[in-house]
């Protein structure tokens, strides 16, 4: 089974409000970015990436929660985050029973995590890598 069907067969299996939840949290992460890839790691947790990881989600008892891999270095102008705030690195959001998905919001954020992954590439291609800017010769 591929990682897309896992999620889909996770989905499936959630008999509560989570399944209407997490499946709304996929669509908004997939239609944000065309070319985010979905996967399957740590034993079971869907997981977004494009250039790097996005964000893991996971249903647990009472909630489902969208953890941003570099949510500290994101810009959340909608305060979409509402867990992990003291961390360094990640930011989660926390859906509860009830809760709305701002999905415009929750498309900016993933759109500005992929930004922010492929800002972390370019700082990290090596020199020679990098496009040269070649001065013309004065005749």
């Amino acid at each position: 089974m591929n990682p897309s069907e896992r999620i889909d067969q996770l989905i499936a299996g959630l008999t509560d409000w989570r399944r209407k939840t997490f499946a709304g949290i996929r669509k908004s992460i997939l239609e944000a970015d065309r070319e985010i890839i979905e996967e399957w790691k740590w034993m079971g947790s869907p997981v977004w990436s494009h250039d790097g990881m996005i964000a893991v989600a996971n249903a647990h008892k009472g909630k489902v929660k969208l953890t941003f891999a570099h949510g500290a270095r994101l810009p959340d102008p909608d305060k979409l985050f509402n867990a992990g705030l003291e961390g360094n690195a990640r930011r989660a959001i926390d859906f509860f029973e009830g809760d709305k998905i701002n999905e415009r919001a929750l498309k900016n954020l993933v759109r500005a995590a992929v930004d922010y992954n492929q800002l972390r590439l370019k700082k990290k291609a090596p020199a020679g890598t990098r496009a040269k800017v070649h001065k013309s010769k004065k005749t």
